[in-house]
């Protein structure tokens, strides 16, 4: 991957707690389980690499004690690494001195905690500006931007209040909009949703969205809730026993588990949540072009063994839909055109439509699900057992198709097909 695009790179990582930690380095590389290091020396993390870019958000997930607080801590120096090296913007965090690992802290990584870390004793306004004042800035520039920061969290009118007079929810908006504050170039968030009410984590898991959709902030963010780093991340890392197990999409995740482990944690993941169309698609064969005429249709209807066909432009924009009988009547008439009997209504939906919001289209629709992409593009079909087997995770043979209107008999086709030949129909055969 290009560096330019990386903003926080972790390489070889290990954490050990205890006596004679280099040994256990040693003893963990050479493959020494973790659990027979001895009862004096834990293994918190164990070789864990990997690299952020910049503008996502990149999940760390796993159950307590797999290592992914004690992770978060060593991206910014809060705990020091006993291997590896960790990078934000190309400048290492690991061996330097103390003073440039401040300055780096407050100019280049902020950390927002699962329990606000809030002053009691300061209002919003100057919590909020805190870190401006850390990094030397002055009062009235510190304070214009901490209001600028406090109405993008939906905190204006609130500026005044001390922290005890605040519920959880706006608390943590306090601790996320410091962070963001600081304007640093990586954010971290450690269980930052943890503490808060089910609705109200939902509510700022929502804003983080939002806010990383205006400001393309680049988040590492902390969970053990499965769900949430499905929600939220871009890219998700699943920890287990101090090592990462598996890298990739929620997709991925969800698809393509790379373990037991990691398929038995996502088995109760709502999957219509998480998977779009784009996911499950299959690439569409039942396409023509609008200029193929109908008895290329016809042809490509019979090979297929489809009762319609989708029509799309030459740079497949869609068009339509054609249905097999209508087309038929088309080449037993002589007519050398199929633009009378396109149907717009063709239902497609776009790649990034969610699972849950496919399945009324899907029934309304009368052949496989169309999904286009941002050019209107006819991309790929979604079968209706296509779609019910990614909602149970299962293969599609194990699931039975839903009725369809079946395609007319071959010998027939061919019987109009051979008479349209004999009587010298010849139109353009191109076909997609």
């Amino acid at each position: 991957m290009n560096d330019d695009t990386i903003a926080l790179r972790a390489e070889g990582l290990y954490k050990v707690f205890g006596r004679h930690a280099d040994e256990a380095v040693i003893a963990l590389h050479r493959g020494t389980p973790r659990d027979e290091l001895g009862a004096a020396t834990t293994a918190a993390v164990i070789d864990a690499s990997f690299e952020v870019r910049h503008g996502e958000i990149f999940v760390v997930m796993g159950l307590s004690g797999s290592g992914k607080s004690t992770l978060i801590r060593m991206l910014n120096g809060l705990h020091g690494a006993t291997a590896g090296t960790v990078e934000v913007g190309g400048e290492r965090l690991t061996d330097i001195s103390p003073k440039r690992l401040r300055e780096i802290r407050r100019r280049r990584i902020s950390m927002v905690f699962q329990h606000f870390a809030l002053l009691p004793h300061r209002t919003v306004i100057d919590n909020v500006a805190y870190g401006l004042e850390i990094q030397g800035v002055e009062r009235d520039e510190r304070i214009a931007r901490a209001r600028r920061v406090t109405e993008i969290v939906g905190l204006q009118g609130w500026e005044e209040k001390h922290p005890s007079e605040l519920s959880g929810g706006m608390q943590q908006r306090v601790g996320l909009a410091r962070a963001l504050a600081a304007d640093t170039d990586v954010l971290l968030m450690d269980e930052a949703f943890s503490a808060l009410d089910p609705l109200i984590r939902r509510e700022m898991q929502d804003q983080l969205l939002e806010l990383q959709a205006e400001l393309g902030k680049t988040i590492i963010f902390i969970t053990h809730d499965l769900n949430e780093a499905m929600y939220i991340g871009d890219r998700i890392a699943v920890m287990r026993d101090g090592r990462i197990v598996q890298i990739g999409s929620p997709e991925d995740i969800l698809t393509n588990p790379a373990n037991d482990y990691v398929e038995q944690f996502v088995q109760d993941v709502d999957r219509t949540k998480v998977l779009t169309a784009e996911s499950v698609m299959r690439k569409p064969r039942a396409v023509v072009h609008v200029g193929a005429g109908p008895r290329a249709a016809l042809t490509l209807m019979r090979d297929e063994q489809v009762a319609g066909a989708y029509v799309v432009s030459k740079d497949r924009s869609i068009v339509g839909w054609v249905r097999d009988r209508d087309v038929f009547d088309l080449v037993r008439r002589g007519v050398k055109d199929l633009s009378s009997v396109i149907q717009s209504d063709h239902g497609a939906v776009a790649t990034d439509t969610a699972l849950a919001d496919l399945f009324i289209p899907s029934l309304e629709a009368a052949l496989p699900l169309g999904v286009l992409d941002s050019r209107d593009r006819l991309v790929g079909v979604i079968p209706r057992v296509t779609l019910l087997a990614a909602l149970g995770g299962e293969p599609e043979a194990a699931v039975q198709a839903a009725p369809r209107p079946d395609p007319m008999p071959t010998a027939e086709v061919d019987q109009v097909l051979e008479a349209a030949v004999g009587a010298g129909a010849a139109e353009p055969k191109e076909a997609l």
